[in-house]
């Protein structure tokens, strides 16, 4: 109870101002915003930058290229956490994260000087992974330093309250990403924009780095971090200390499955995911994607700070689990919704006219382009249905074959010269059957109906990320905390969630099903809530203590 009482009576020997509050939320959160758009603008642009930087002809590959190139920077944020969370705990919160988001703003800006792979070849793919993994370094260090230092400035029981605007500024992160590709949209032309236009979003970090650093370094250190450290009582190696320190591997555990891994694969299922879905297979205008997203992703930040603010009255674990066992339940209704909504022509002709395909080897292989391996003519053809959106069946022959509901297509030989010729060409045959391959305009009615569906998802979101940073902060001893919630946080946001995207797409370019990346997700948040079940304390919010977990 040591712990507990030392943090009680340095809030409430330096109990903050009602304007200081304010200014460690409005900086911490604004630095947050900036930060994460630094790292989310990457993925908004993701359609465009792999032509950019990749020189395949799949466009499956090269969407699986940008995603695994976005996956390096969150496998780089367990060894962030690890670095800057030492620094947090052994020198300060303000000043660690004021050096993580000076990295983040010099990597992301870099991206925008980076030649094409047209210009120098594969040098600019290698620059480009250089830049994520300091991203990632920088963003392991970030979302730790921010909310314990929110957490450490905020009265008890408004610990929810205060930190779920650090929740609320990481989808905030996206929303901005996306103001900022449409203010681009509509200042430079759509063929300009592709081939320059798109750096100016990653250029701009440049002055967002100059306000958040303006910002941060107008305040102080956390109190509980100077009582600490005037009482000679801060951790002498954090990191050992986090996996020695009584009843901590446990919390680990339980934070990186029973917290982190439920929240991550919600996060980026429903924002990541539902754009890829949207502007891949079901062939969405990329403006009305933007739209739809910037709608939604900016009415559901409100979402995070109404559930924190919640969870001060009923606990940090019943809106965890609320949210994780809602999700099992409508996670695939939801995307069903989606796809009926956004191409209805699509989703109706799949279903009156299955197709079916037959032959040898009818294996895709994603990446066979990518390693200098023969991708069976089957094994094409697969591929061109999945990144089409088209859902086939596949039956045993000894003759390549294509058919859409018992009726033969002629394949043509030239399809399999080249990935557009593919497209074109299979494109051209199912639209006979009433296949819309088109870009999509969705009408006003559907998209008021996709809007919906995905503020659905942004609540599931939200009751699963809105409470935790004042979980996290409430778990672990002062002294440790910022390596402790760091560590486990950043690899469960950083493997579970960060490959999200690109374990989905290979699941989809797998089986065929543009559904079935969904599994993974749902597979993660099932294993989640029995441990958060388990390992997260019920009842009301309590500071640390060594009789929890």
């Amino acid at each position: 109870m040591a712990e507990a009482q030392s943090e009680a009576a340095a809030l409430a020997d330096r109990e903050p101002t009602a304007k200081e509050i304010r200014l460690v939320v409005g900086a911490s959160s604004a630095g947050t915003v900036f930060e994460w758009y630094d790292f989310f603008i990457y993925g908004t642009l993701a359609y465009i930058l792999k032509d950019a930087f990749y020189d395949v002809d799949d466009p499956t590959l090269g969407l699986l290229l940008v995603w695994s190139t976005f996956a390096v920077g969150f496998a780089f944020r367990p060894i962030g956490a690890i670095l800057f969370g030492f620094l947090g705990d052994k020198l300060g919160r303000k000043y660690t994260f004021l050096v993580t988001v000076t990295l983040m703003g010099i990597a992301t800006a870099g991206v925008g000087f980076i030649p094409t792979v047209d210009t120098i070849g594969v040098a600019a793919p290698i620059i480009v992974i250089i830049l994520r993994v300091l991203q990632g370094l920088a963003l392991g260090g970030e979302y730790g330093g921010a909310a314990i230092y929110v957490a450490e400035h905020s009265p008890p029981d408004k610990r929810g309250y205060y930190t779920s605007y650090i929740q609320a500024s990481v989808a905030g992160g996206f929303v901005l990403s996306i103001i900022v590709v449409l203010a681009c949209r509509f200042l430079i032309p759509a063929e300009d924009f592709e081939a320059w236009g798109w750096r100016v979003p990653f250029l701009l970090s440049i002055i967002l780095l100059a306000i958040s650093l303006w910002m941060r370094l107008m305040l102080s250190e956390s109190p509980v971090f100077q009582a600490m450290k005037e009482a000679g009582e801060t951790s002498g190696n954090p990191f050992v200390e986090s996996f020695t320190y009584p009843g901590n591997k446990k919390r680990i555990f339980v934070a990186l499955f029973g917290v982190t891994g439920i929240l991550t694969t919600i996060w980026y299922t429903a924002f990541f995911s539902g754009m890829s879905f949207l502007r891949g297979p079901m062939h969405v205008e990329d403006l009305t994607v933007e739209l739809i997203l910037l709608i939604s992703g900016g009415i559901a930040m409100s979402f995070y700070i109404l559930i924190g603010k919640w969870s001060d009255k009923v606990g940090r674990k019943l809106p965890i689990i609320i949210g994780a066992l809602a999700t099992l339940v409508l996670l695939f209704p939801a995307f069903w919704g989606l796809g009926s909504l956004a191409n209805p022509a699509l989703a109706e002709a799949a279903e009156r006219t299955p197709i079916t395909v037959s032959g040898p080897e009818c294996v895709t292989d994603p990446f066979a382009e990518l390693f200098d391996r023969d991708q069976t003519d089957c094994g094409k053809i697969l591929g061109t249905l999945t990144a089409s959106g088209v859902t086939y069946t596949l039956t045993p022959g000894e003759e390549l074959t294509l058919s859409a509901a018992g009726n033969p297509i002629a394949i043509d030989p030239l399809w399999f010269e080249s990935g557009t010729a593919r497209t074109e060409g299979i494109h051209a045959a199912l639209s006979e059957f009433g296949f819309d391959f088109s870009k999509q305009e969705p009408s006003l009615g559907n998209i008021a109906g996709i809007i919906g569906i995905l503020l659905g998802l942004g609540m599931l979101s939200a009751l699963t990320y809105g409470s935790v940073a004042a979980l996290l902060s409430e778990m672990f001893p002062p002294k440790i905390r910022y390596s402790s919630m760091s560590i486990p946080y950043h690899i469960g946001a950083g493997y579970l969630g960060g490959f999200l995207p690109l374990i989905a797409g290979v699941i989809v370019a797998s089986t065929g099903d543009i559904y079935s990346g969904l599994w993974y997700t749902w597979g993660v948040v099932a294993f989640g809530v029995v441990v958060a079940w388990w390992g997260i304390p019920s009842g009301p919010p309590r500071d640390f203590s060594d009789e929890e977990i």
